[in-house]
């Protein structure tokens, strides 16, 4: 990294300035003014100068217009107060809100588009403070105030003088006051705008939230203080050696040749803009290697943390310290639900080390630089950083990009001084690997000036942008949410040419990135693994980042006072985008949703999947080995020891321990039979069970790694024996004095229809093929083709109803057919019962059902649906046997183990921000449910989709029905209506990520096809 060139100090003079009362400032296109030059920002503490926070209670009053018509001088005496930092539509809680309140749009503004003026209504708060000054920072160097992050203009003044405009929300603003203040106590007036011309940059998919929403400290900078300092620390790894050159600007004319730079452990000692080798460890995400190093001038000593690594692109393929490395990312905005981007300390760490605990390593900073906090526990921890620049203009492309900032010659200048304070702050970060220009900012003549300005400051890390597919101004190919037919073309550098072709040739030499992909909306994302498995296997791929971290769910309350999180349309706007903000992998309390649990088990250093040494055609054998890989690009997995266990009917019959992994490198990969560890495990099983093998990789005890870091490296399990069928059922059917039939516990009306399981009533019993849609369903990829959830309305699926034909007595066997159909569509499943009692208590069910007619494309499941009187649904106990702890679906299933699990009904629900299809358990070959008065256990036989055999049924149960659940708005409006609601499944389908990008993938769509379900009912008193 070279030296950079400092801009000069821009004047700080009062009469400089225009009219406090003006409203103009705020839609001039210009940079800011009254402000210091960028610089970097140390870690709290780092520094021996002098600083204090300002942060507290400061007084606040809220305007309708820019022009406020309050002099800077005014003290606001008899004002409110609202936390700072913090948002003003926020202040107060959800019982109160005095200052307006959230808004969000996905990509229209939610202003009328005439940059770069905005509307004359324009909510503007003034923020008053008092703070004192010590006379020994006004008698020797300067006062600075910084401001970390305000959106989205404001201008500032000290006891009553303006001195300063400025813009670019999550970027710091300093500005020197020492002129303007006295010792002692002075006056702090802060008037910010929630529209200005940047706000036609600042378009990014998020809330529209206003105010001081970051830090602000006084800070004293002594004469000969150390201003700026640039790291540049390499790693070698050919020869093991790092090399050290750290240049350091003073202020006030000082000899930045006197500083010394010294790093004790290695023993270095420097001068600024000495250079140096010497052995060390280096840094990676894997291992986060940090050297501890003092940078010292006459009047300051900054404490900093070095890390060496080195970026390259090498032959197309984007190495870290001279190996490939694949980010497995997500993006993350910055988001808490009662206070917004003015995120905790608390919070940037639980979101930094849930991320390692599921495997995540690396982070997109979408659509901004983050809080400089965040930051420094990636150094800490070992996350990868893509750190993006302010600038978001995506309201512009329904517009045609007519008037973009992008392509605007007007708006250069303050373009590149947004991405100069980006570089200039966070620069000496060893997690930061790339640099993004931006998001969704369409093309333009201002890519290249932006791209000019970061080489000129940083040429140690490649640049990044997605929104210029000919990738002219950058060194990495990026793409957003592309099919798999796409994605498969990219990977192998395919990819269709552009309409010129002129940039073809070098675009197709790049690393490919998806800096979005895998869209976390509601349920989902499905397709994880196949996007893991592309990743993988193709060396241009430098890795993915799923969309996004966590819901932007906001804390808020119905009119009752019941708690709940708000989306867009919940806080009255004229204009939103709904639901589309709920679409993070953290629910908005923080809980990990299922899509997390999955992308854990995806993204796993350690990944084990099953394969078969037996070949096609072995029998019952399923898969009776398991590859395991060592996805670490530095690491062996000498600290890891494989776990397993046999699972025979959810129950762990024998389990050991395999220290194989030993000497394992970095991508390298081992077969382990089952063979190999229980030779005589097939005696070790009951004959008709059904039989896993379950293989964790787990830190060994003692080994080293970050204390962070999970226990659990990787899981995998193979199906060794499907469960048989149970015996065959020989009980009678006998028939009433009513004329119903009674099988063993089961009573069936003389109409066909199931009236009763013991004695519990049955409220409903008939096949179904329809979900309450999840958002992935209510969208089609990309806006192309017709979302799922439209082509089941088409099918009837929405309005099904069940037709009776025939009930007969065949031997011992009542046969029921029927056809189950909606109106208005000749798509129907034509539906065979077959019911035998075995005994008193125990009664067989074998279930066809044979789709009729043309279909418009998928089902949402096929099987059967049972409604069961109960007082208290949710808390009926669960145990079953099958793939979990939680939840699954066809293209979401890695992290789905087979065992014996134990939940309330309640508990098997999954409280999306927006409710929709969820709690879906695969593979279950047994439930017992603790009814009212009675045990019902359901065995399953037999399952068959397509004539193809599968591994017990889906079951979900809940307390409301699916329709109820399509119909809610939030979770708390589903009220338990007094029936335990049964999905016995054969199938379902997929999940996708339709929402925004791929559909479901091909083996995970569910097709109109024949499915066959055997299950085994028995009822017994508690």
């Amino acid at each position: 990294m070279g030296s950079a060139t400092v801009p000069s100090r821009r004047s700080t003079r009062r009469e400089a300035m225009s009219s406090p009362l003006s409203p103009a400032p705020h839609e001039s296109v210009s940079v800011p003014s009254g402000v210091r030059p960028a610089r970097f920002r140390a870690p709290e503490g780092a520094s021996s100068a002098a600083s204090r926070s300002l942060d507290g209670d400061w007084r606040f009053r809220l305007f309708e217009e820019a022009a406020t018509g309050v002099s800077p001088s005014d003290p606001g005496a008899g004002w409110e107060t609202v936390a700072v930092p913090g948002h003003w539509q926020l202040a107060g809680g959800p019982d109160a809100w005095p200052y307006g309140r959230p808004a969000y749009t996905n990509v229209l503004f939610p202003i009328p588009v005439d940059p770069p003026r905005v509307p004359r209504q324009n909510p503007t708060g003034e923020y008053r403070t008092a703070f004192t000054v010590p006379a020994e920072w006004v008698g020797g160097g300067r006062v600075v105030l910084r401001f970390e992050g305000v959106d989205s203009w404001f201008e500032v003044a000290v006891n009553g003088a303006v001195l300063a405009r400025s813009h670019g929300s999550r970027l710091p603003t300093e500005l020197d006051v020492t002129d303007a203040v006295q010792p002692g106590a002075n006056l702090l007036a802060v008037r910010v705008t929630q529209w200005s011309a940047f706000t036609y940059v600042e378009d990014q998919d998020q809330w529209w939230l206003s105010g001081i929403f970051r830090g602000v400290s006084l800070e004293h900078r002594p004469a000969g203080g150390i201003e700026h300092v640039v790291i540049d620390a390499q790693y070698d790894h050919v020869t093991g050696l790092g090399s050290l050159q750290v240049e350091a600007e003073l202020g006030e004319s000082a000899d930045d040749a006197r500083v010394l730079v010294e790093i004790e452990e290695l023993g270095l000692k420097l001068r600024s803009g000495e250079r140096a080798s010497v052995a060390v460890e280096p840094w990676s995400a894997e291992t986060p290697r940090l050297y501890a190093a003092r940078v010292t001038a006459a009047a300051e000593t900054v404490d900093l943390r070095v890390g060496f690594r080195t970026v390259a692109i090498v032959d197309g393929v984007f190495t870290v310290n001279g190996a490939r490395v694949v980010m497995r990312g997500v993006n993350r905005h910055e988001f808490e639900p009662g206070r917004g981007r003015a995120v905790t300390p608390e919070t940037m760490l639980a979101d930094v080390l849930a991320m390692k605990r599921h495997h995540v390593n690396a982070v997109r900073a979408s659509h901004y630089p983050p809080h400089p906090h965040f930051l420094d526990l990636c150094d800490t921890h070992g996350l990868y950083v893509i750190d993006e620049n302010d600038f978001e203009s995506h309201g512009f492309e329904p517009l045609g990009w007519q008037g973009n900032p992008t392509d605007d010659p007007e708006w250069e200048d303050v373009l590149v001084d947004r991405v100069t304070r980006m570089v200039r702050r966070d620069a000496h970060h060893p997690s930061i690997v790339l640099w993004s220009l931006g998001n969704e900012a369409g093309t333009g003549r201002n890519l290249a000036a932006m791209a000019a300005a970061i080489h000129g400051l940083d040429a140690t890390r490649p640049l990044h942008y997605e929104g210029d597919r000919s990738s002219a101004d950058v060194d990495v190919y990026s793409r957003m949410y592309p099919s798999f037919d796409e994605l498969e073309q990219i990977v192998v550098r395919e990819e269709a040419p552009l309409p010129d072709g002129v940039l073809d040739a070098r675009r197709r030499a790049m690393p490919f990135v998806l800096c979005e992909y895998a869209h976390a909306m509601g349920n989902g994302p499905g397709g994880l693994t196949k996007h893991a498995d592309l990743i993988d296997a193709h060396p241009r791929m430098m890795g993915a980042f799923v969309w996004e971290w966590k819901d932007h769910g906001v804390a808020t309350q119905a009119n009752d006072g019941t708690p709940f999180f708000g989306y867009g349309g919940d806080f009255g706007e004229e204009l939103h985008d709904g639901t589309f903000i709920a679409d993070g992998l953290m629910l908005p309390d923080r809980e990990p949703s299922p899509g997390l649990v999955e992308l854990g088990a995806v993204y796993a250093p350690i990944a084990i999947r099953p394969v078969s040494r037996s070949g096609p055609g072995a029998g019952s054998v399923l898969g009776d080995a398991l590859e395991v890989r060592n996805r670490y690009a530095f690491r062996s997995a000498d600290h890891a020891v494989l776990r397993w266990a046999l699972v025979a009917d959810g129950d762990v019959v024998l389990d050991g321990e395999a220290d194989v992994l030993g000497g394992l490198a970095p991508g390298s990969s081992l077969v382990l039979s089952v063979d190999d560890v229980a030779p005589q495990w097939s005696s070790e099983v009951p004959a008709r069970a059904g039989v896993w093998w379950v293989v964790r990789a787990v830190r060994r005890d003692g080994a080293d790694g970050a204390a962070d870091g999970p226990l659990e490296l990787g899981t995998g399990q193979t199906c060794l024996q499907r469960a048989m069928s149970p015996a065959r059922a020989d009980g009678t059917v006998e028939q009433t004095d009513d004329g119903d039939y009674a099988v063993g516990p089961v009573v069936v009306d003389r109409q066909g229809r199931l009236a009763r399981i013991g004695s519990t009533p049955v409220r409903e019993a008939r096949v179904d093929a329809w979900r309450a849609p999840t958002d992935n369903d209510l969208r089609a990829p990309w806006n192309l083709g017709t979302p799922d959830a439209d082509a089941w309305a088409a099918a009837g699926l929405t309005r099904l109803h069940e037709r009776v034909d025939a009930v007969s007595l065949d031997g011992d066997t009542l046969v029921v057919t029927a056809r189950t159909a909606g109106a208005a569509t000749d798509c129907g499943l034509d539906v065979e019962y077959r019911w035998r009692a075995v005994d008193d208590t125990t009664a067989d069910l074998t279930l066809s059902i044979t789709p009729r007619g043309t279909w418009p494309g998928s089902v949402a499941r096929l099987g059967l649906l049972v409604g069961l009187e109960q007082s208290d649904a949710g808390g009926v106990v669960v145990d079953w046997v099958g793939q979990g702890p939680g939840e699954s679906y066809a293209d979401s299933a890695r992290a789905a183990l087979a065992g014996r699990w134990r939940h309330t009904v309640d508990e098997l629900q999954t409280r999306y921000t927006h409710p929709q299809e969820n709690g879906a358990r695969r593979g279950v070959t047994e439930a017992a449910l603790a009814l009212d008065g009675e045990s019902l256990t359901l065995r399953s036989g037999r399952v068959t989709v397509a004539s193809e055999p599968v591994v017990g049924v889906h079951l979900t149960a809940r307390p409301w029905t699916d329709r109820a659940l399509a119909e809610a708005a939030h979770p708390h409006e589903l009220v338990p209506d007094g029936a335990l609601w049964l999905h016995l499944d054969a199938a379902q389908h997929g999940l996708g990520t339709a929402a925004c990008g791929s559909g479901v993938e091909r083996g995970a769509v569910l097709h109109p096809v024949p499915v066959t379900l055997q299950l085994r009912l028995t009822s017994s008193k508690r």
